[in-house]
């Protein structure tokens, strides 16, 4: 199938330049553009999770009338507190005038769910005449002899575990393409065969992530319902300070008597007995966070990893025949912890180079987005927030956050510019793990089925569905790394980082081996990223697979 233009991913960023690219074709009626979306989900939103507090800069330009519209924005920020979780019990309100201002959120800010934005995107992209594919994974990039990217396959469906074909094969779909978008999320694996193809990164200190993990708790009726939506409350400190490992939590309370509570570890820590699903469960029983949930039900638990390094990690997001946009190539603004309007923007920027492109009569040259980058207000926010989360990881929440402090709220606003200064974090993160005689055990306690729940209980609220008969989609490069290397070294470190139950050391006829479970996968990448060698490589299983999150 032959298309002016492919994009790969119907996440926030590929859904945006979609409709843009379709609003701008609007213009043309001589040679209209044609636009595909492929999305290895069931459906749109199927994979996607965020926290989510959304800024509308970037929907408020491609869809000036969303409200009219019926945008699924609608709960504004109406209280916005920063908490510092001094211990287990304990905790203080940390002063607005001490919290960095990109972490001030007000009326012009919304608690959204992103997958039912994304949804809504599709609609309209429809709307505008894109065709949208769900239940298509891209597993492969075409080039053509000069090199440049003319296009990708779809996945096979119908393999067994062996490889071998069965009743319902299906051969994917090659999709051919002047320009290919790549938007796949954070962590791609198309994605990343593009930076070392192309040696995007060349220049850059390595991308760090961190994974969030997310829970949807149902709230019953009360007379305090109205009062309490839209409050939003952010946490730094407790239990990951224990461990010397950054991140933070948030409790947002969403419209329909919903509560949004979430974790994000910053998959740099040091500690392999470190277990990020389990210090999740530690945090919900602070009390400053247990007080919320209590008498509710928890109603749906999911993961993603998501790309944190900002300006200084960000990869040239132009090649000879595509782009990289969105958190496939690392556009979240780490000051704010928001993401969902730097990849809007990013696609659309996008749009708007691949359309000149065309316009231009030229094909799989690049199509020149940096220039529309660096004179848009995307790079001016990402170049004020460059240092933000290197000066954490690099000097700790106190000194860091003080850092942070005296560059966005004296620095910023009264220069009218960026810092002079930059904060560099040059160790990637699957380098930072200490082996275990180095690192003192971590011990979790067992999960009350109130506030805290196990792996197993937790992937089912998931919806997360993989037909069991296909081939792994979690490769090992070398299948005794994990035994005898990762086993003495660091305990097998995916045991923990997972927050699926994926992978577990067992033992069969008194040999200890790794056994993968990739029917519980929920595509959040973690693997991909903190393997201390790089052992383990992610890639997309049949379409289709994977977490069917529906409020997320």
């Amino acid at each position: 199938m032959e298309f002016d233009v492919v994009i790969v991913g119907a996440g926030p960023a590929g859904l945006a330049a979609a409709c843009q690219l379709a609003l701008l074709n609007q213009q043309e009626t001589e040679q209209p553009i044609s636009i595909c979306v492929v999305e290895k989900g069931a459906e749109v939103g199927a994979h996607i999770l965020s926290g989510a507090l959304f800024e509308t800069s970037a929907l408020d330009e491609l869809f000036p009338d969303w409200p009219a519209m019926g945008a699924p924005v609608t709960t504004c920020v109406t209280d916005d507190q920063l908490h510092f979780l001094t211990t287990k019990y304990n905790h203080v309100v940390v002063p607005r005038v001490l919290t960095p201002k990109p972490l001030h959120n007000n009326q012009e800010n919304y608690i959204i769910s992103l997958a039912n934005l994304c949804r809504w995107l599709a609609t309209q992209a429809e709307q505008l005449g894109v065709e949208i594919f769900p239940g298509f994974a891209a597993s492969s990039i075409n080039y053509d002899d000069s090199g440049a990217v003319t296009g990708i396959n779809t996945s096979d469906m119908g393999l067994d575990k062996t490889g071998q074909t069965k009743a319902n094969f299906e051969a994917g779909i090659e999709l051919k393409a002047r320009y290919t978008i790549f938007a796949e999320g954070a962590r791609g694996h198309l994605g990343k065969q593009l930076i070392q193809r192309f040696q995007l990164d060349a220049g850059k200190q390595p991308q760090h992530y961190a994974l969030g993990l997310k829970e949807i708790w149902q709230r019953p009726e009360s007379t305090d319902t109205e009062e309490k939506t839209g409050q939003v409350i952010h946490n730094i400190g407790w239990p990951l300070s224990e461990s010397n490992t950054s991140g933070g939590g948030f409790l947002y309370h969403m419209e329909n008597n919903q509560i949004a509570v979430g974790l994000i570890v910053d998959l740099n820590y040091s500690n392999p007995h470190l277990n990020p699903f389990e210090e999740f469960q530690r945090f919900k029983h602070h009390p400053s966070i247990a007080r919320h949930l209590d008498g509710c039900q928890r109603i749906a638990y999911g993961a993603r990893s998501l790309a944190k390094g900002g300006l200084h990690s960000l990869p040239k997001q132009q090649f000879p025949g595509g782009l990289l946009i969105g958190c496939d190539a690392g556009t979240l603004d780490g000051a704010k912890i928001k993401g969902c309007h730097t990849a809007m923007k990013s696609g659309m920027l996008a749009a708007k180079a691949i359309f000149q492109q065309c316009q231009s009569g030229h094909s799989h040259n690049e199509a020149d987005y940096q220039s529309l980058f660096e004179a848009s207000w995307l790079y001016d926010e990402l170049d004020q927030a460059r240092n933000f989360h290197a000066a954490v990881h690099q000097y700790g929440n106190v000194l860091g956050g003080a850092l942070n402090v005296i560059e966005h709220n004296l620095w910023v606003p009264i220069l009218k510019s960026a810092t002079p200064w930059q904060i560099i974090n040059p160790t990637a993160d699957h380098l930072c793990l200490k082996e275990v005689s180095e690192c003192e055990p971590m011990t979790y306690h067992k999960p009350d089925g109130i506030l805290s729940f196990d792996k197993p209980s937790s992937v089912y609220l998931s919806g997360t569905q993989h037909r069991e008969n296909q081939p792994c989609h979690l490769v090992l490069a070398d299948n005794t790394i994990p035994i005898e290397q990762h086993l003495a070294r660091f305990d097998e470190p995916s045991q923990r980082y997972c927050p699926a139950g994926v992978y577990e050391v067992i033992t069969v006829e008194q040999q200890k081996t790794l056994q993968i479970n990739a029917a519980n996968c929920l595509h959040c990448k973690a693997c991909d990223i903190k393997d201390p060698s790089q052992n383990i490589r992610w890639q997309p299983p049949e379409g289709g697979g994977g977490p069917n999150y529906q409020n997320m």
